[in-house]
């Protein structure tokens, strides 16, 4: 290497943080994960959490069946924490814990493992997600009302600014509104709308003393997502700078540039991964790396890939090492870190990033008139407005002029090895798996004092009633031996459960689709031949995953076809589902399952519409399904089963009339 070359940074940067999003199965088998993680190099933790953890529910409670340990860890109780970071030393690691509605209370745990091991909460470095906003809109795994959760949020950093200097309290994420469709200036504009609402509660809470909100602001950090355009996605990052830069200096008066930086990690782009010819996924994966890291003045602190098999399971340690190995490739071999911003000066990315930034600044001050982020997740209009936007990109999509290779152009394709028959290509997660965590927690709650939870949890009611900071009652509740259930549990009767705006009213109809036309004569008619005045398709997300996104695409299309759609959200028991499907007397039911816990979940529903005396209702299924669950669904009586590679929602319609037909004896062919 020429060291005189011009232009090249006297001394090479340091590489991101390089972490790989893993958790699965139980704390176990997840430390063992993370040991051979760190052994190939990884540099930071990033744990994921399952559905029952992030929404507040021990392994035994109904709602928990078949999501156990599914999308990530089980960690019901300090045991379980004790067991997840067993013989990796947390004062050395910077770990990142994807949890949000509970992340007080997994932040507790983790302090308190941290501090059984000896090391100073002072030195322990790493992120709580902690943006409730974007469960609301996207995610799903929310729980309390959004006041409430802010308030959670706040004391949450008001703690760590006291007592853990180096962590990240609060991971605003626009990752997951990309995900529900938000366009890039939606994305930068919902997100700091988000932040300016996470500050102002810190700042009104009276918790935090003003000339301190530099120190709030200097550890508040982003989530994002990188899609695979990534000239925008850099204008994007850059465009997130100087906004932020410019509210921490205004909002807040924040002097100090360097507290003012905007501090982000990554993980690209998952949901945008596609299921047909996934090998295709591999390059999408390094180009949206790219995104993030090209412009130095706007590169990621921390990056975590996806892997090449995420849109047909859960990967496997070797689909996790590929994806480290993309970032290694880059920071190792590239010259990517020996040179100054690349971008300096190109009148391109300067126009790019203006466009970028005037759009966003109109979407916060639009959000921040109505009264802020709070009013406009109670109004409906953040959902709403993301509803409309994906619908906007899935008739893109559908209609030719977005192209997505190997799904809607360049389908033809050579047998795959990755995925040949007799190949493993993801993960599998042991049924026991369930059994084993349920039995835990029950012995867990036989073995501790009754009588020290029961007053810890008195305590955390009665705080929850007031202002106080709930960060000291929640670390009683660790010691005592509460459960994630019951400390959830003791909140939800202070504060209630929140059902969020579904957005589908909102939601522009399918103009142009040339094909909609003849779907909805074949509505009306099948309608007419069967009596009523119109069909009903009920659409339903049993269990606990929150990612409805595709059912509300699926709900908009069908009503825009002639259907009459019920659809309740989010978090539904199969016995929900089943009386909603007798009381509305509807012709189908569609449910959505991305979470891998459909063989759990459908049967229970399918079980469910036989004992009320309508087995006869036909049941369709969507989701991340492999072909083996397939056809164990459709031999359990399911009549149909999509999955992501069935990308045009008219198409699926047009067959959920012809399901209609065929179990009313109708001739399916008209």
């Amino acid at each position: 290497m020429d060291d005189a070359m011009p232009g090249r940074l006297p001394e090479r940067d340091r590489p991101w943080v390089m972490r790989t999003y893993a958790g699965h199965s139980s704390a176990a088998a997840t430390n063992a994960l993370f040991r051979r993680n760190l052994a190939k190099g990884q540099t930071g933790l990033s744990v994921a959490f399952d559905l029952p953890t992030q929404t507040g529910y021990d392994p035994d409670h109904e709602l928990a069946s078949g999501e156990v340990g599914r999308v990530g860890v089980p960690v019901a109780h300090l045991g379980d924490m004790r067991a997840l970071f067993e013989g990796i030393p947390l004062a050395e690691m910077n770990t990142s814990m994807t949890i949000n509605a509970p992340a007080m209370w997994l932040l507790g745990l983790y302090g308190t493992v941290a501090a059984e091991q000896g090391a100073e909460l002072s030195r322990c470095a790493g992120t709580t997600q902690n943006d409730i906003i974007k469960e609301y809109l996207s995610r799903g795994t929310y729980i309390f009302p959004p006041a409430a959760s802010l308030r959670l949020t706040a004391d949450v950093i008001a703690y760590t600014l006291r007592e853990m200097p180096r962590w990240n309290p609060v991971n605003i994420c626009s990752y997951h509104l990309q995900e529900a469709g938000a366009t890039p200036v939606q994305e930068v504009g919902f997100a700091l709308a988000t932040a300016v609402a996470v500050l102002d509660t810190v700042r009104d809470s009276g918790q935090v003393p003003p000339e301190r909100m530099g120190d709030v602001v200097q550890r508040i950090s982003f989530f994002v997502n990188a899609g695979v355009r990534f000239v925008e996605e850099i204008a994007k990052m850059r465009a997130f700078g100087a906004l932020w830069d410019e509210i921490t200096r205004d909002r807040y008066g924040v002097e100090n540039p360097k507290q003012r930086r905007f501090r982000y990690g990554v993980q690209v782009n998952s949901l945008g991964l596609t299921e047909a010819q996934p090998e295709n996924n591999i390059q999408r994966i390094v180009l949206e790396m790219l995104g993030v890291t090209l412009s130095r003045d706007a590169r990621a602190r921390a990056v975590q890939l996806p892997a090449w098999n995420e849109a047909l399971g859960l990967p496997r340690p070797w689909d996790q090492q590929w994806s480290l190995r993309m970032q290694q490739v880059l920071a190792y071999e590239s010259d990517l870190l020996e040179y100054p911003d690349l971008f300096a000066g190109s009148h391109v990315m300067t126009a790019l990033v203006d466009d970028i930034v005037s759009g966003a600044r109109v979407e916060m001050e639009k959000v921040l008139e109505m009264g802020g982020v709070v009013t406009a997740v109670e109004s409906g209009y953040l959902k709403s407005a993301l509803v409309a936007s994906l619908a906007d990109k899935r008739r893109r999509m559908e209609s030719g002029s977005d192209v997505v290779v190997g799904v809607n152009r360049f389908t033809e394709t050579e047998p795959s090895p990755l995925t040949a028959a007799g190949a493993e290509a993801i993960e599998q997660v042991d049924p026991a798996v369930e059994e084993a965590a349920t039995d835990g927690v029950r012995r867990w709650r036989a073995d501790r004092d009754a009588a020290a939870v029961e007053t810890a949890l008195d305590r955390l009611r009665a705080d929850a009633a007031t202002t106080a900071n709930l960060m000291a009652a929640t670390l009683e509740c660790v010691r005592a031996g509460v459960t994630t259930g019951e400390w959830a549990g003791a909140l939800r009767q202070v504060y209630g459960e929140y059902r969020a705006p579904t957005g589908l009213a909102g939601a522009a109809g399918a103009a142009g689709d040339a094909n909609l036309a003849g779907v909805r004569e074949r509505v009306v008619a099948t309608a007419r031949e069967l009596g009523s005045g119109r069909l009903r398709l009920l659409v339903g997300k049993p269990g606990l995953d929150g990612h409805s996104n595709g059912a509300e695409q699926i709900a908009v299309r069908a009503r825009d076809a002639g259907f009459e759609v019920v659809y309740q959200g989010i978090r539904l028991t199969a016995g929900q589902i089943v009386a909603a499907a007798v009381e509305e007397d509807v012709d189908l039911v569609g449910l959505s399952v991305l979470s891998g816990s459909h063989l759990a979940a459908v049967p229970a529903v399918l079980d469910g519409l036989r004992a009320a005396g309508r087995g006869d209702l036909p049941v369709v299924v969507g989701g991340i399904i492999p072909a083996v669950d397939a056809e164990a669904l459709r031999s359990a009586g399911v009549a149909r089963v999509f999955t992501p590679k069935d990308f045009a929602l008219t198409g699926i319609i047009d067959e959920l009339v012809t399901v209609i037909r065929e179990a009313n004896a109708l001739d399916p062919a008209r």
